[in-house]
């Protein structure tokens, strides 16, 4: 017996690839943190450890791909410790800065957003509270940034920039200018779409989107404020960024979303964050809460609805985690139907709009949840067993 993880009886195995979404097998191999096989039990050699799902599903680690930290696991927006270790709670694994806004003083000029963009990928990089991998230092643009800044700050480890349009500088063309740069170097560039946010922002609309060519439309149903329908559908069809979906958004428009990504081809272009910690508040569910409304409200598989959550974010940022496929990181959820529920599973439990149960979490092949704290409880309870 290897020093690897087998995980076994599991019910429904979730790849997070929009393309094929549900993998046939029920058990996945780990070794040394990384998916070595997904099969079955009786084609898998046995492990030091192995966990018994006793028949729940699996499905990749949830990657939020929109939220606000600063240094540390502390929000001063909500005055909120903890709550990036309590997301792990609510299955999310990764998480992608969209800009440290909230960060008391933030310096605006040229070299004070260059060097915060640094720090929070370094600091990020180095801290990894409850286990969660944080992709910080989302550049916030400011005036006086040059071409050379932004290769500076690739190779110091910052890949992607925050919202653009966040904060008080709107010079479009130069605006323009700076994304080009940054994707350049090989950075992934977010774009804030919709009303104003925090003080200083300003409505931004399918115009200023096809301005810059963003390769992610951020909180499309509205980050709170929804731009108008005409925006959503002149930015499904006339660009092919990303789409992204929010919890503190608006609900009523995903509706409206889903129906024009649908009949544009371009569910595969949708992705779902948070934009938390916000003034709407802290929310460790809000991913399982932001997936559930998908598939509720909007008719959409649950399997596809994950995929959003998961493998659509991995493949926008160049991720090789987000799906359950050989050579892939193994972060994984073992979730379940809440207890109460009239669900089977914890695919039905999202179908009919209820939050699924976590019983596990695991990052790099390590269990490092055994029941979450914040969902309800799982009707199906995983064991660990361990063999000498």
């Amino acid at each position: 017996m290897e020093n690897n993880l087998l995980i076994k009886n599991i019910g429904r195995i979730v790849s997070g690839d929009f393309d094929d979404p549900i993998v046939v097998g029920d058990a996945i191999l780990v070794r040394d943190g990384i998916i070595e096989k997904v099969g079955f039990f009786d084609e898998l050699p046995l492990c030091n450890m192995a966990i018994d799902v006793r028949g729940a599903t699996v499905c990749p680690g949830l990657i939020d791909s929109h939220v606000h930290p600063v240094i540390g696991d502390y929000t001063p927006r909500q005055r909120v410790v903890d709550f990036i270790a309590s997301s792990v709670h609510g299955g999310v694994t990764r998480m992608i800065s969209a800009g440290e806004v909230h960060m008391p003083g933030r310096p605006t000029g040229a070299v004070g957003t260059k060097a915060l963009a640094i720090v929070g990928s370094k600091s990020w990089d180095a801290y990894r509270p409850g286990g969660m991998k944080i992709h910080g230092g989302g550049l916030l643009l400011q005036e006086g940034l040059q071409k050379q800044d932004f290769l500076d700050m690739y190779r110091e480890g910052v890949l992607h920039l925050g919202e653009v349009g966040l904060g008080g500088y709107h010079d479009w063309e130069r605006i323009a200018m700076m994304v080009e740069w940054a994707k350049q170097v090989g950075m992934v560039v977010m774009m804030h779409i919709g009303g104003a946010s925090i003080p200083g922002s300003d409505a931004i609309t399918a115009k200023h989107a096809l301005m810059v060519g963003p390769d992610i439309a951020s909180h499309l149903n509205g980050g709170p404020t929804a731009p108008s329908i005409a925006d959503i559908e002149e930015i499904v069809v006339k660009t092919k960024c990303a789409l992204e979906i929010i919890q503190c958004g608006n609900v009523a428009i995903i509706p409206d979303i889903i129906k024009i990504a649908k009949e544009s081809d371009a569910l595969n272009r949708i992705i779902i964050g948070t934009d938390m910690p916000s003034g709407t508040g802290v929310i460790p569910l809000g991913m399982l809460r932001t997936i559930s409304w998908i598939s509720g409200l909007c008719g959409i598989a649950p399997e596809l609805a994950i995929a959003m959550a998961t493998g659509n974010t991995a493949n926008v940022y160049n991720i090789s985690a987000g799906k359950i496929l050989e050579g892939f990181e193994a972060d994984l959820v073992i979730m379940d139907s809440p207890v109460g529920s009239s669900a089977d599973d914890a695919l039905d439990a999202l179908r009919i709009g209820d939050t699924p149960g976590i019983s596990g979490v695991i990052i790099d092949g390590e269990l490092l949840v055994k029941k979450s704290r914040n969902t309800p409880p799982a009707r199906r309870h995983l064991e660990v067993i361990n063999y000498e």
